[in-house]
């Protein structure tokens, strides 16, 4: 049992946040505008990772309010700029690992596509009373959680797992609520950065490192 990749999305239908482990292909990054900043390092545009402007409008020679942590990072008066977070930055291609061919922006609208076409079919064929919580392909299973304020937490793991919708649940009522609805820096209905966060990110990792389906 192996979990792949966890996307989350906003009530606008927009990805804000993104985290893979055991990707043998990985998406294309994203082209330039095509995601929305703070959503992952790992599939930033090129032209966005050569341009920290870009993922920390907000500085100051004292302190740095960098949109892409959701964190306050303290800067003495004698170092103006701050280096980014390793757990925040873009890792390494695992060695192995090809590319999809496809960009990421594309991938995440054909996640959400997917997710939103069977939602509908089954109200219209089961009725409003019938959930739709995961489905499986010979290559993977997509497992879905919907919270009341319309977040979408979306994990792909091997077809073999079981439901994983209580470790979305748990992403939801730990991480999420602590480091991103109790966080003051991230707007989250601002439709102008995603959710991702230093805190967030690591605590996240540890959940699913630590749990029985990471290998």
């Amino acid at each position: 049992m192996t979990i792949y990749s966890l996307y989350i999305y906003d009530r606008h239908c927009a990805c804000v946040y993104y985290h893979d482990w055991h990707r043998t292909r990985r998406p294309k990054p994203a082209v330039e505008g095509g995601i929305l900043p703070a959503v992952s390092q790992a599939v930033l545009a090129p032209v966005a990772e050569s341009n920290p402007s870009t993922l920390a409008p907000y500085s100051s020679p004292r302190n740095t309010l960098t949109s892409a942590s959701g964190v306050v990072v303290a800067v003495n008066e004698f170092n103006a700029q701050s280096t980014a977070s390793p757990l925040l930055q873009a890792p390494p291609s695992p060695v192995g690992v090809s590319s999809t061919g496809l960009a990421f922006d594309e991938e995440v609208k054909l996640v959400y596509g997917v997710v939103f076409s069977l939602r509908n079919m089954i109200k219209k064929l089961s009725g409003r009373d019938e959930q739709f919580v995961s489905y499986r392909t010979s290559a993977y299973k997509l497992h879905l959680f919907e919270t009341l304020s319309g977040y979408k937490f979306i994990m792909l793991s091997d077809p073999g797992t079981e439901s994983l919708r209580f470790v979305l649940r748990q992403i939801h009522v730990g991480p999420f609520l602590e480091y991103v609805v109790r966080n003051p820096l991230i707007n989250m209905d601002s439709k102008e950065y995603g959710v991702d966060n230093e805190y967030f990110r690591a605590s996240v990792d540890r959940m699913i490192r630590g749990s029985s389906f990471f290998p």
